[in-house]
């Protein structure tokens, strides 16, 4: 419905973003508001520039702006903000005629509807049926030769080698992924818990084995392309033991690419020429928490 005194605040939920149209009679009472009283959402976000002879005020904003929060039911997406009135006194006046106002904002979306901002390229399959396939994504950690051109077609090494890992990820017709590696853990089974145990990578994608004295294991930067990350690491075996198999075991995931690295999804090396952690991409503060060892955990 159009904004209008009976039904002042008028609201449209589109498909990256709400439009909200606010009738300066916000009252009904013939009194219009200022629209520098108006604010939208806990970020207190301002409505677009119009004449201050109009007699609606109008805010646009994305459905992740203005401090949003978003909702999940089985079916539906929701996301909340709220339309925030505070008069303020005019020119040298100490009081003011009009009550705060909050008007609480829902923008409903089915979870099995095509609610991406993102372009779908004609060819693709429907995007309600890559996320009901969203959790069979194709991961992959090979061993790759020394210019990473093809996968290497034997896995002895020999101590002073290094080993080159390449973590990929098939993403199909999903919107744009990077791939990050949560941890790598060597054992001499196949159970990554089992006892010896060494992490090379920990605290979500610190390169923890490259803050050794006798390693330059570290990331490769920059990435070939969002879904790969690509790590060397100096070759090693377990202290006082004879076998010379080991097993590497890594978590993989993925986060949206248009998403800024974070201290839970991040790539990070150890410069020994700095002594500082650096990020494959990124601002390096996230890598400070592997120094300190604080880091999120995905859980």
């Amino acid at each position: 419905q159009a904004a209008a005194p009976l039904h002042p605040v008028a609201v449209q939920c589109q498909e990256a973003q709400v439009v909200v149209t606010v009738h300066r009679d916000l009252f009904g009472i013939g009194r219009l508001v200022k629209a520098a009283d108006l604010t939208l959402g806990l970020a207190a976000c301002l409505p677009v520039a119009q004449s201050s002879a109009e007699p609606t005020v109008t805010f646009v904003a994305g459905l992740h702006d203005c401090g949003s929060t978003l909702q999940m039911t089985p079916d539906s997406l929701i996301y909340k903000t709220s339309l925030f009135y505070k008069p303020t006194p005019s020119g040298n006046q100490v009081i003011v005629r009009t009550n705060t106002a909050v008007v609480p904002i829902e923008c409903h979306y089915p979870r099995k509807s095509n609610v991406s901002s993102n372009a779908i390229q004609p060819t693709w399959a429907p995007f309600h049926y890559t996320l009901s396939v969203e959790e069979k994504l194709m991961f992959s950690l090979r061993l790759m030769n020394d210019d990473w051109s093809t996968e290497r077609p034997f896995n002895g090494f020999q101590l002073g080698e290094s080993l080159h890992l390449q973590a990929d990820v098939s993403s199909g017709g999903h919107v744009p992924l990077r791939l990050f590696i949560d941890d790598c853990v060597a054992t001499l089974s196949p159970d990554r818990n089992s006892s010896p145990r060494y992490a090379l990578i920990d605290l979500s994608g610190c390169l923890v084995d490259g803050r050794s004295d006798d390693t330059a294991s570290a990331f490769v930067s920059p990435r070939p392309r969002q879904e790969t990350l690509q790590f060397v690491v100096d070759a090693f075996k377990f202290a006082g033991d004879n076998r010379n198999l080991i097993y590497i075991t890594c978590h993989l995931k993925v986060s949206p690419a248009g998403q800024a690295p974070n201290p839970l999804n991040k790539a990070c090396s150890f410069n020994k020429a700095s002594s500082l952690w650096t990020p494959v991409e990124g601002t390096g503060d996230i890598c400070s928490c592997c120094e300190i060892g604080n880091c999120p955990l995905y859980g």
